[in-house]
């Protein structure tokens, strides 16, 4: 069976990945792959605002601004589905880069295993050190994760 391309999946329907619907646009948010790099917060405070209860308000700017903002996410943990638009697409040519802390930061039509089965990302930070709890993806318990 062929697996969807990333651009027609909805990727915010994931186990464990919390969902914010508006008319034009879906954002989920999985908390246990976020590294809290705060590329939401500082893009756009309107939307994404962790004092607030629900803290993100997907219709607060115009969905295209909510997918601009949602695609500097790092570790993949906030994911976007357009109800009439074509959605994310991998970055060609796939792109990885070591951090000096470790993580591995990946960009591209990525398929990773993990012990739940094969996941289609175009996002995520991986664990470098090979500690982390939650493999493959970095959780900041080993030394590639760790802060200064």
């Amino acid at each position: 069976m062929a697996t969807p391309s990333p651009g027609g999946e909805d990727r915010t329907r994931r186990p464990g990945a919390k969902r914010y619907e508006a008319a034009e646009i879906a954002v989920s948010y999985e908390s246990r792959i976020c590294l809290h790099q705060a590329e939401c917060l500082r893009g756009l405070p309107s939307v994404f605002d962790a004092d607030r209860r629900p803290w993100i308000v997907v219709d607060a700017e115009p969905a295209a601004v909510v997918a601009e903002v949602v695609r500097r996410c790092p570790s993949g943990a906030l994911q976007y589905h357009m109800r009439a638009e074509r959605n994310e697409e991998p970055q060609r040519p796939t792109h990885l880069q070591r951090h000096p802390d470790g993580t591995l930061h990946m960009r591209g039509d990525l398929h990773i295993e993990t012990a739940g089965g094969i996941r289609r990302e175009t996002r995520a930070m991986l664990c470098g050190c090979g500690r982390s709890a939650n493999q493959p993806f970095c959780d900041h318990s080993g030394p590639c994760g760790q802060r200064d």
